[in-house]
C-alpha cells in the first residue's frame, strides 16, 4: 500500500485529505508542523508527501520541508498544496523540488488524477532503475552486470549476500529496507540478527576504504537505510 505524508496546519483540511485518500486505499500520515514531520520522516520516507507553505508560526515552514526532504531522496515524489497561489510561490515551489504545485480550491478528482500521475511516473523511474546495469550514488557505484561495488573509486570485495543487500539499500536511498526485505533480495532466508551480522561486516568493509564512512543507516525497530545525505 502506497504510503502518503499530508504536512497541513489546519486540522479540519488535514483530517478531510486524509479521509479523502484513506477512501482510495492509501496509508496516509498526516503532521501538524515541520518539525513533527522531520522526525517522522527521520525514521521513514513517505511514497509521496503532500506539503502546504505556510505551517503554524513558520510562514515559508513547508518550503524548508520540501528542501530538507529533497535531501534525504531524490526521488520521493511531493506536491505543495497550497491557498498560495502567486506566480514567485509557485517558481518556488518548484525551484526548491516539488514535482507538482496545486491550489486548494482543486478538486479532490482533481488531487487524486495528480497523485496517480506521480506515483506511475515514480514507478517507471523504478522499472528504468531496476533495468539500469550500473547505479551510482556520490561515492558509490555498483555494477550490476559485473557484481562488484567501488567506493570512491575502489574496489569493496563483497559477498554475493552482501553485495544483494548493498544493492537492495543503495536502490532507493533513504528508504528504510527491513530486514525481511533484505532476506528477499539476498535470497537468503536467515534469523534478524544473521541480517544485523551481515550489515556490520558490509560497514567494516567500507570503513577499511574511508574511515568516514556512514551512509548505512540503523532505523531502530524496522531495519536499514542507505543515507543520501552522508
Amino acid at each position: 500500500m502506497k504510503r502518503i505524508a499530508i504536512v497541513e496546519d489546519e486540522a479540519a483540511l488535514r483530517e478531510n485529505y486524509k479521509d479523502v485518500l484513506q477512501q482510495q486505499g492509501y496509508s496516509v500520515q498526516a503532521y501538524a508542523n515541520r518539525p513533527e514531520a522531520m522526525r517522522a520522516f527521520n525514521t521513514r520516507l513517505p511514497d509521496l508527501a503532500i506539503i502546504d507553505i505556510g505551517l503554524e508560526h513558520e510562514i515559508d515552514g513547508g518550503f524548508t520541508l520540501c528542501q530538507s526532504l529533497r535531501a534525504m531522496s531524490s526521488t520521493v515524489p511531493i506536491i505543495f498544496l497550497t491557498a498560495r497561489d502567486s506566480d514567485f510561490d509557485t517558481v518556488c515551489g518548484l525551484r526548491l523540488g516539488a514535482d507538482d504545485y496545486l491550489s486548494k480550491d482543486v478538486s479532490f478528482p482533481h488531487l487524486i488524477a495528480r497523485l496517480a500521475a506521480l506515483f506511475r511516473r515514480s514507478e517507471l523511474k523504478d522499472a528504468s532503475n531496476d533495468n539500469n546495469p550500473v547505479i551510482e550514488h556520490g561515492l558509490l557505484s555498483i555494477d550490476i552486470n559485473r557484481m562488484q561495488v567501488y567506493w570512491a573509486g575502489t574496489h569493496i570485495e563483497l559477498t554475493v549476500t552482501e553485495f544483494w543487500m548493498v544493492h537492495a539499500l543503495a536502490r532507493r536511498p533513504g528508504h528504510v529496507r527491513q530486514r525481511q526485505e533484505l532476506m528477499q533480495e539476498a535470497k537468503i532466508f536467515v534469523d534478524d540478527s544473521t541480517i544485523t551480522s551481515h550489515v556490520k561486516r558490509i560497514r567494516k568493509k567500507f570503513l577499511a576504504q574511508d574511515t568516514l564512512f556512514d551512509c548505512i543507516d540503523t532505523v531502530y525497530g524496522m531495519g536499514y537505510r542507505w543515507d543520501a545525505q552522508s
